[in-house]
């Protein structure tokens, strides 16, 4: 099996996969990537057992098709060090050993055989549905940082994908936060809900191309497959039952704080730098159409106080919020003003933009804290 492909090219498609792979695994074929060769189109894989990535690309020339395993770590330091320019591989199935050469040198790696990388999944008695890169990639924005880190709570540690025929709803919660997402221009054919690990998601984003690139997503009992013209990626589900999230959603928040957010979370930041560093608490003291903002840290004698001007309908009110939390909430918010409904201060915020995009719905819920703690 021979070939040759430029180094720039080779690197890009392994870049895309490659956060797939494990820093620590047992079986050492999983530190490989997969190369399969057939005609002019070479398929990259990577997998770490729970989830499998794969991108295709051509090649400028081809002697035979095979499949070999090549391990990551070094193809990758040397593809990164090397100049934009042809390599070609030479790959021997004697030995399993693996020529490269450039027009500055000649390197030769070991590899191991294709039939010990895991097999994909089969996509058996999938429901099946189409959305774009770029509204997936939008949801994925919206909701991963608020997905928890408990693992004693499997169900929180990925986004909870809930589909009826007319839109998808994403949800994350880490119990502290909830994030709501809805996008009504997608279509799913069945009434359904299954939870998205947190690491294939990342790798969804930071791979897939911003636009309108159309993919097909299709599920069963266990996996979720996402895949367009050149990329394809499965994963396993977390089989674990999601909480009743509509149920920690206020029924009403009649009190109603509107505020410019880039303000806003700038004296978040602020303030927040004098706040006890076990709570992040700032209080929110709203009179009026004044916000005040405080926060203080009595072991070291800190404090910090800001005043900003709202708009607000509601009785006057104190409330307590963590900084860190509220900060990055606000800064996953589109717009120019950003909405508060409160009640009381021991029921939870709800933070919306004030501008609605098209087509969706986004809202975000934050516990308070008990001022004074």
């Amino acid at each position: 099996m021979r070939f040759i492909v430029t180094s720039t090219g080779l690197l890009k498609n392994l870049q895309q996969i490659s956060g797939v792979i494990s820093a620590n695994t047992v079986l050492s074929v999983l530190e490989d990537f997969l190369f399969e060769l057939k005609g002019n189109t070479l398929t990259l894989t990577a997998t770490d057992l729970e989830t499998m990535m794969r991108v295709q690309l051509d090649v400028n020339e081809a002697q035979g098709d095979g499949r070999i395993c090549i391990p990551s770590k070094i193809l990758m330091e040397y593809l990164k060090n090397l100049p934009e320019q042809p390599i070609t591989f030479t790959i021997h199935e004697q030995d399993l050993s693996i020529e490269m050469s450039s027009s500055v040198g000649k390197y030769k790696i070991g590899g191991e055989k294709a039939d010990d990388f895991p097999k994909e999944p089969a996509p058996e008695e999938t429901t099946n549905f189409n959305m774009s890169a770029i509204s997936l990639i939008e949801s994925i924005n919206k909701t991963l940082f608020a997905v928890s880190n408990d693992t004693l709570r499997p169900a929180m540690t990925g986004v909870y994908f809930e589909l009826d025929t007319e839109g998808i709803t994403w949800v994350s919660t880490d119990a502290h936060r909830l994030v709501q997402f809805r996008r009504t221009d997608i279509s799913c054919p069945a009434t359904d809900g299954f939870v998205v690990p947190k690491k294939p998601l990342q790798q969804l984003r930071s791979t897939l191309p911003a636009d309108d690139t159309q993919l097909q997503l299709a599920y069963n009992n266990s996996h979720l497959f996402v895949s367009s013209a050149t990329l394809s990626m499965s994963c396993r589900l977390i089989d674990a039952r999601f909480p009743d999230y509509k149920a920690v959603i206020p029924a009403d928040n009649p009190y109603k704080l509107t505020v410019n957010r880039t303000d806003f979370v700038s004296a978040l930041r602020r303030v927040g730098i004098f706040a006890n560093k076990t709570t992040n608490q700032v209080v929110l003291d709203i009179n009026g159409n004044s916000l005040q903002l405080s926060a203080q840290d009595i072991d070291f004698s800190y404090e910090g106080k800001e005043t900003l001007s709202c708009q607000y309908t509601g009785e006057d009110m104190k409330i307590a919020f963590n900084a860190k939390l509220m900060i990055e909430m606000v800064n996953n918010l589109d717009g120019e003003e950003l909405q508060i409904d409160l009640s009381t201060p021991t029921r939870a915020g709800i933070f919306r933009p004030t501008d609605k995009a098209e087509n969706e719905e986004l809202m975000m819920l934050l516990m308070p804290l008990m001022v004074g703690v």
